[in-house]
């Protein structure tokens, strides 16, 4: 099962500071068939203006990824962490027991970035935050860049408390790849840039698919594209 989910038809909010699409319900915007996917619960693709940014506000008991697409946003949060993280690279905080934070666009452009939020495997887990860069390619695969998948331990990703992992890469022109899930597995896969077929479901640039029953994934490249995928346990 490959269910599209059209970058037209996402939630959508707009502020003076942002612009937010959601592809699961989130603050006002509420779909009861998207209250999101497995352990997935949010995957919000933000605009945020130059200059502003997101005031210190708490959580708990989440697992939240930032992937940043273009610009730079700078982090800040109530145990001392501060970081700067560029377009192609993923910062992770673990909201545990709680913590407080703020994210800040402090460049001279617009940051755009996909926000996603994942429940842990347990609660009350110590609070952390933890900014990585990563080799930026053109090789035809998708890395992991956060997981907390067993068989990720002690690789270059940034660690989840959930049974989850995090995906990105390009991919040119014509190119294909296969990504296995298995059968115990889901995804949810957007185009950051450009288009692709996904097992010859047609996929274009900030669509969202959420992917179940689909133990073996076929990924060709429409054009240039970047992806961003997570996976999940079912």
């Amino acid at each position: 099962m490959i269910e599209v989910r059209p970058f037209s038809s996402l939630g959508h909010a707009k502020y003076s500071w942002l612009d937010t699409r959601h592809h699961f319900s989130f603050a006002n915007y509420h779909d009861p068939k998207r209250d999101g996917f497995g352990r997935l619960l949010v995957w919000n693709d933000d605009a945020i203006a130059a200059g502003t940014g997101f005031d210190p506000h708490p959580h708990r008991d989440m697992e939240i990824i930032t992937y940043v697409r273009s610009g730079a946003i700078t982090h800040r949060d109530s145990l001392g962490n501060e970081g700067r993280t560029e377009a192609g690279d993923v910062q992770v905080m673990h909201a545990g027991t709680g913590i407080v934070h703020a994210e800040y666009n402090k460049e001279a452009v617009d940051t755009s970035l996909f926000q996603i939020w994942i429940l842990p495997d347990r609660r009350g887990v110590k609070p952390g935050w933890e900014a990585r860069v990563f080799p930026k390619s053109s090789d035809g695969t998708l890395e992991v860049f956060a997981s907390g998948r067993p068989q990720d331990e002690g690789s270059a990703a940034l660690p989840l408390y959930a049974d989850a992992a995090l995906f990105a890469g390009t991919l040119q022109k014509g190119q294909t790849i296969t990504q296995t899930l298995g059968t115990d597995r889901a995804a949810y896969l957007v185009p950051a840039r450009g288009s692709v077929s996904v097992n010859g479901v047609a996929l274009h640039e900030r669509d969202g698919a959420a992917i179940a029953d689909e133990p073996v994934l076929e990924i060709t490249a429409s054009e240039e594209c970047e992806l961003v995928l997570v996976e999940v346990a079912r």
